[in-house]
């Protein structure tokens, strides 16, 4: 009989040595891309490991989205590359520090909530580009010291090694699900690489991994203005990234194992974890969606799997530095090629005949500027921006005007469809102010009056049928709409003709 037990989470059962694999995997997987990421930030491999080590436990602990993996990530690692080259290692603590601020900030005024304003092409195009970014990366590992490919029987083994370690994850899950199958790969592979004496690459030789528990430090910096000017930008963007990469990965989980996460609480976790890696050496960082789908995949379902990876980390670089070094680059590079394929949303393909044009659109631009530019923030805003154009042109052609005149030769004019600066347009053009009756009903039962530029299409209306001698009414608007009007006085003077008898059924947001 399984043994469960409850970590900081009474409402959900807990596997206890699914959770402890399943952290041990990623805590392996977690070496070369920390190690990777500081690199390429112009930093120490340490800087990285410790980042992912204190990430990964606070936000483990703490965060909104039990299961999901945090560390030091591409995405932060090229926003601080330049700082890093310009100013040096100590003002990237800082900036990571006040990015952390930021961020802890964030989420106590519940800014977590704005995540609902992506919409879905976007996630998709996010998720896409990150899969390709994952699999781009691990191509390094075909090329030599000198940024050749390999050839020869060099580049047969390493194929051959990380074809049998995707095997191995793909296959073992049909016949066993006892053992995390990406750990069993792992492991398997590493033996034969041992027992044959194979030559090969290893983790060693990207990196020695070996070091001491991160240090406490606080950044040797000048705090004046000008320090403030330097790593505020940098901070801006990090704190943006993070948090826009941590609360996407969060509804990614959320969608496979069908629970909820709490953004907000992920928001405060991502800073304090940030605050904290700043101040114990490391480069910062924030959620992790490669690692998160190990997790969730090899059967993680909480708090502990995140906290077990991060503490194995600090083991190893403390005490298994010289065995986990010998680990072949084969094994971990045929898990990220299989987190890769896993995490491309392969049905967003048969979307393309099925749904929108502008939608496509979208989705293509976001996993085009995610891949190419591996700038997650700008990739996820640019989708947001012509989403919400395309939203807002769609809603402007909406608009519609039912025309008849009753018994006392009243014009009634019917609008169907939002009223806002898209359609405003569009709206003027369905009245004819010269050949209309001396009275004249604006319905808007079916309507609604949304901003400023609405406001002044109601003023110029009525102003072309004043200066004709014409009398018009406003009809069934909304209580908030009346509001609007009411609050725009000294700019619009209309009449509204009350109907006591109709109910409106409003939006309750």
């Amino acid at each position: 009989m399984k043994k469960y037990f409850n970590l900081f989470d009474l409402s959900q059962k807990v596997d206890y040595k699914n959770e402890v694999l399943s952290g041990l995997t990623v805590a392996l997987a977690l070496i070369p891309e920390a190690v990777a990421f500081a690199l390429i930030a112009g930093l120490s491999p340490l800087t990285g490991l410790y980042a992912a080590f204190v990430m990964g436990l606070v936000t483990s602990i703490f965060g909104g989205r039990p299961g999901m993996i945090s560390g030091a990530t591409g995405a932060v690692a090229v926003v601080l590359v330049t700082l890093a080259a310009s100013h040096g290692v100590e003002y990237i603590f800082a900036t990571v520090v006040l990015a952390g601020i930021i961020q802890v900030s964030a989420g106590m005024l519940r800014l977590g909530k704005l995540m609902r304003l992506v919409p879905h092409p976007v996630i998709f195009g996010f998720v896409n580009g990150l899969a390709i970014i994952i699999f781009m990366s691990q191509l390094t590992q075909f090329k030599d010291a000198s940024g050749h490919w390999l050839t020869g029987s060099e580049l047969y083994m390493l194929l051959g090694l990380v074809l049998l370690t995707m095997f191995i994850i793909w296959g073992l899950p049909k016949l066993s699900k006892a053992v995390p199958a990406s750990l069993v790969a792992i492991l398997l592979i590493f033996g034969i690489v041992v027992w044959f004496n194979i030559d090969t690459k290893t983790v060693g030789d990207i990196a020695s991994i070996k070091g001491g528990f991160p240090p406490f430090h606080i950044p040797l910096i000048p705090f004046n203005f000008t320090t403030i000017s330097i790593i505020l930008p940098y901070a801006l963007i990090m704190a943006g990234v993070g948090l826009i990469e941590s609360l996407l990965t969060l509804n990614i989980i959320d969608e496979i194992t069908e629970t909820r996460g709490r953004g907000n609480k992920e928001a405060v976790a991502q800073g304090i974890a940030n605050i904290l890696s700043g101040f114990f050496s490391g480069m910062g960082g924030c959620a992790m969606i490669g690692q998160s789908l190990i997790n969730i995949s090899s059967g993680a379902r909480a708090r502990l799997s995140g906290i077990v990876a991060a503490i194995m980390l600090l083991v190893f670089i403390m005490f298994g530095a010289n065995l986990i070094e010998r680990l072949p680059m084969a094994a971990l590079t045929g898990l990220m090629i299989m987190v890769a394929i896993g995490t491309f949303e392969w049905a967003s393909l048969r979307t393309f005949t099925k749904m929108p044009k502008s939608d496509i659109f979208v989705m293509v631009m976001v996993t085009l500027v995610t891949a190419v530019l591996h700038n997650l923030a700008l990739a996820v805003i640019i989708g947001v921006i012509i989403a919400a154009l395309v939203f807002a042109w769609d809603n402007a052609k909406r608009i519609r005007a039912r025309k008849h005149i009753d018994e006392n030769g009243v014009k009634h004019y019917e609008i169907y469809g939002p009223l806002f600066f898209g359609s405003i347009t569009v709206f003027n053009e369905k009245f004819d102010v010269l050949n209309d009756p001396d009275e004249v009903i604006i319905d808007f039962a079916e309507s609604r009056v949304v901003d400023m530029s609405a406001i002044e299409a109601l003023n110029k209306i009525t102003e072309r049928y004043q200066k004709v001698g014409k009398k018009i009414h406003l009809k069934h608007l909304s209580p908030d709409c009346i509001k609007l009007l009411q609050n725009a006085e000294d700019i619009i003077d209309v009449n509204v003709l009350e109907d006591p008898k109709y109910k409106l059924v409003v939006d309750k947001v």
